[in-house]
């Protein structure tokens, strides 16, 4: 998902938050976990009364390992990018799961914004500026990485005209 929002600090003339999409909510997760229990349940019941009772410690270890790859795909969930240009700067911040930061800073008046069409792949979104190279936004769909692009470059190109004064 991206939004796009104006800072209230005044020289920030674009500011942006980019958040990979999860389709599963918390209650849809529940709903979900819910029928894979009754459906395991039910499997392993039946295969404990026709005397093959191990299959349901099985039927358990796949709940189980559902239920972890749900909630490492929530954790990857808690990354998200920040973009803001003001005058001077063009920051990009990539916050890890984790809470680790990064932060990259270029010239606004130098930088290059390419989004790479490649064939068969997603395409490619990256900030280019003596001789650095970032590549971000990769979590998002082509077509929100095309609109977050054209968002950008406006405002980049905006940026760059003088100031009618």
């Amino acid at each position: 998902m991206t939004e796009l929002s104006a800072s209230p600090q005044a020289e920030t003339s674009f500011a942006a938050i980019l958040t990979p999409h999860r389709s599963l909510g918390p209650k849809g997760f529940a709903v979900l976990m819910g029928a894979v229990c009754i459906v395991s349940f039910s499997t392993g019941l039946l295969f404990y009364l026709i005397g093959a009772w191990p299959v349901v410690g099985f039927m358990g270890l796949d709940v189980a390992l559902i239920y972890i790859a749900f909630k490492l795909n929530y954790r990857a969930a808690r990354l998200y990018e920040t973009v803001d240009l003001t005058q001077t700067a063009l920051t990009v911040t990539r916050v890890q799961p984790s809470g680790k930061a990064q932060v990259w800073s270029f010239n606004p008046y130098w930088v290059r914004l390419n989004l790479e069409d490649r064939t068969g792949r997603s395409s490619e979104l990256s900030i280019a500026s003596h001789g650095k190279r970032l590549v971000f936004a990769t979590f998002l769909t082509d077509p929100e990485r095309e609109d977050f692009a054209q968002a950008l470059s406006t405002a980049l190109s905006a940026n760059k005209a003088p100031d009618p004064a």
